[in-house]
């Protein structure tokens, strides 16, 4: 990018910001045609900075940035509008979703259908929706659009379609593969299955079976940890710690 090139008129979500200076904020902020990127925000720790009420997270903003290099300097924030704020268990998964997004998004990575599935999660969450079936959906999105897309519905090992009376092993990076049932089975009984029915529940966000939510649940977090190569989720762990007390 040109150091005099500028972009306006953006639609962004801010997932992060930091202190720079005595002054400044720098923003991580996830834009709909630019992905991921950070912004300098000059002066926006000012008492009378008028962007101290602007730059909120959870929130659509209106941005325009110039510059070049890695950090690009914050020209103009407008708050958009139109969105509740969150509160108690949805404000915790929300800063859940951002943390994933911070943790496995590449930066200037656009993905459109990721951005938009963020912001309609967000909606769902100001509105008191069903928490953890939209957490499932965008976290398969999310999946998808950095390459790892699930394959729920045909058996990895033999390529037939998945059934919904079976038992299955997922393996990571393959797919799902039908664990024997019957007296050869015995010496699988220690591995961790999924049923049919959940993996094809899940393929068509069908959240309707108790059983599907959990057993849901339990796959994308196998998932997600494996694609953070194991390192720790500061936002779960504090959202667990909250349940507990």
């Amino acid at each position: 990018m040109s150091t005099r090139q500028r972009i306006d008129g953006q639609i962004a979500w801010i997932l992060h910001s930091y202190p720079y200076s005595e002054t400044s904020l720098i923003i991580d902020v996830l834009s709909r045609d630019f992905g991921r990127l950070p912004l300098m925000a000059r002066g926006a720790r000012r008492p009378r900075s008028a962007l101290r009420g602007v730059l909120q997270a959870f929130q659509p903003i209106e941005l325009g940035w110039f510059g070049a290099g890695e950090v690009r300097t914050l020209a103009k924030a407008e708050w958009v509008g139109g969105m509740p704020l969150l509160g108690g268990a949805a404000l915790m998964l929300g800063y859940y979703v951002n943390e994933l997004l911070l943790r496995l998004l590449p930066r200037e990575d656009a993905h459109p259908a990721l951005f938009d599935a963020y912001a309609a999660s967000l909606q769902a969450l100001s509105r008191g929706e069903a928490h953890e079936s939209r957490l499932r959906q965008f976290e398969k999105i999310l999946l998808k659009e950095l390459g790892y897309g699930l394959a729920l519905e045909r058996d990895a090992a033999s390529g037939r379609p998945v059934l919904a009376e079976r038992n299955y092993q997922y393996l990571i990076e393959r797919g799902p593969v039908e664990v024997p049932s019957g007296p050869d089975a015995a010496e699988d009984t220690h591995l961790r299955t999924i049923r049919g029915k959940t993996l094809l529940d899940l393929a068509h966000d069908d959240f309707s079976d108790s059983q599907t939510l959990a057993e849901s649940k339990t796959l994308m977090r196998r998932l997600i940890n494996h694609h953070l190569a194991g390192q720790p989720l500061q936002s779960r762990r504090v959202f667990i710690e909250l349940q507990e007390l």
